[in-house]
């Protein structure tokens, strides 16, 4: 495997699902991440310099194929145990609610988005451009299901009755108060979903979000 079928392999674990919105996270035209996954060109420095930056992209793993695609950070805890958890996870891995699921990767100490209950890292581009995969997002539990922000992004798992759903999604009022619509920031991704408020197991708005030099 070259370093151009690499690319298409980063593409593919950073669950971008066009060439059109992987392109877009690089910054570089759709033709031009084409004819590099076509391998008529390299993939150039600039590109590298991006994915590192980006992604934390294992530059030796992507031009030679030694060690893991990604570097895995893991700063050190201070001896006052500041901050909110980050978990390293999926939220398809997730069960009931995220701060359960395992022991946190480290603590980050970053007095804006303190009252926080935990970070996690995005997956695939169903909110893209509003959070992009590898960025890292910020989230608080909410458990007054009747005092949200509509329009604002939040972190949804439901039951079993809902398809045990694990998303990011923008919230919108329902005509019936019992039920909530879902919806994604990505114009790709058409069609709304909709939950019953009973099915929720776990709520978080999102805050915000942070570069990994943060963490």
């Amino acid at each position: 495997m070259n370093e151009n079928q690499r690319l298409k392999t980063l593409m593919d674990l950073l669950y971008f699902k066009t060439q059109k919105d992987f392109a877009a996270a690089l910054n570089i035209k759709q033709g031009s991440l084409s004819d590099i996954l076509r391998e008529r060109v390299n993939v150039s420095n600039a590109i590298k310099d991006k994915l590192e930056m980006k992604f934390d992209v294992n530059l030796t793993w992507l031009e030679d194929g030694i060690g893991e695609p990604f570097f895995k950070k893991k700063p050190a805890v201070g001896e006052s145990k500041e901050g909110v958890p980050y978990f390293d996870m999926s939220l398809s891995d997730a069960k009931d609610r995220i701060v359960e699921e395992q022991r946190a990767e480290y603590l980050v100490n970053y007095l804006p988005f303190n009252d926080c209950t935990a970070y996690l890292p995005v997956y695939g581009d169903s909110m893209y451009p509003k959070y992009a995969a590898g960025e890292i997002i910020a989230i608080k539990e909410i458990t007054n299901y009747e005092i949200l922000q509509w329009g604002e992004a939040y972190v949804v798992m439901t039951d079993e009755d809902s398809n045990s759903l694990r998303t990011i999604k923008l919230i919108f009022q329902h005509a019936d108060d019992s039920k909530l619509i879902l919806r994604s920031s990505n114009p790709n991704f058409k069609g709304d979903t909709v939950i019953s408020k009973k099915n929720i197991q776990s709520l978080y708005i999102i805050k915000g979000k942070i570069t990994r030099n943060v963490i």
